[in-house]
């Protein structure tokens, strides 16, 4: 079996953009809390490299799916940038949500009841 720390890299495509905007749904935050509520929300299943995440969010502030505003941090007095979801994003994330939605229930579909049995 991967180690756990290989699973964020074999997430399909905009999986990682669709947490992130989950998460950004739910508040607005920096690179390193993202991190650490996709950490906490997937009880450590998942581990997101800085590598991973701010090319995404560059991705997302491109498309303008997000938006981006530098400020101090009150608890660590330093320069951070905190990302927020904007309606576009909003839009897409549902969109997203939806076609995994789909996704997921035709692979539930093939994986179900008959998985185990070995003449299926």
């Amino acid at each position: 079996m991967e180690d756990v720390k290989d699973i964020s890299r074999d997430l399909f495509p905009g999986a990682l953009e669709m947490m992130i905007l989950e998460s950004l749904r739910r508040q607005p935050a920096h690179g390193y809390a993202l991190v650490q509520r996709i950490q906490q929300r997937s009880n450590n299943l998942l581990q997101v490299e800085e590598g991973s995440l701010y090319p995404a969010l560059q991705r997302l502030l491109k498309a303008k799916l997000v938006r981006a505003e530098w400020t101090i941090s009150p608890s660590t007095n330093r320069r951070v940038r905190v990302y927020e979801i904007t309606r576009s994003g909003l839009r897409r994330l549902e969109r997203e949500i939806s076609s995994f939605d789909r996704m997921l229930e035709g692979i539930q579909m093939v994986l179900g009841p008959a998985r185990g049995t070995a003449n299926s």
